[in-house]
């Protein structure tokens, strides 16, 4: 295995989500400005890898593999411990979804590769766009107060709403491109 700009990217963003744990449980001053510190940082470089991936021609199979399973631990992780802090039922049903939306995806595409029709979950622009709105989601509900009289910890949780939506969304779509592929088996 070979260890390219795009795949160390990918590790270093699983290497900020032990930080992320630790900060958000120590008792820290300014602990909201560091969390959204290191979340952006980590979300940016999930955009900064594909780019890279692809524009230098450094897409591998394991960095194929490895970054979406960082994206998902990632997110996840940090969707737990914001519900740590505010297990409101709204918000609770919205973590319950995405997480196991993460989890019925990724077995659907580890069946799909199976069968030699993996082409069939490939990632859409609506998978895209969820995670962009759960980046960003995460990212204000880490920040917390107010910004110029802005709630953006509201405005994130609204994000979060709307990623859940196209979760629900682009999950039934990967399920109806591999409806055919699911019928043969």
């Amino acid at each position: 295995m070979i260890l390219n700009i795009p795949t160390l990217l990918t590790l270093f963003r699983l290497l900020i989500i032990p930080i992320i744990i630790a900060v958000f449980f120590a008792d820290l001053a300014h602990d909201n400005l560091i969390l959204f510190g290191l979340f952006l940082l980590a979300a940016s470089s999930d955009w900064l890898d594909g780019y890279l991936a692809r524009n230098l021609n450094q897409v591998t199979r394991f960095g194929s593999f490895l970054d979406p399973v960082a994206d998902k631990i990632l997110v996840s992780i940090s969707l737990i411990l914001l519900l740590s802090e505010d297990p409101n039922k709204i918000f609770t049903f919205a973590v319950i979804i995405i997480v196991a939306r993460e989890i019925i995806i990724s077995g659907l595409r580890e069946w799909m590769s199976k069968v030699g029709e993996s082409d069939k979950v490939n990632i859409t622009f609506l998978g895209k766009l969820k995670t962009a709105l759960q980046m960003f989601g995460i990212s204000f509900m880490f920040y917390r107060l107010p910004l110029f009289g802005v709630d953006v910890y509201h405005i994130g949780m609204i994000l979060i709403i709307l990623a859940t939506m196209l979760t629900i969304w682009s999950m039934i779509n990967y399920f109806i491109g591999s409806w055919s592929a699911l019928k043969k088996q």
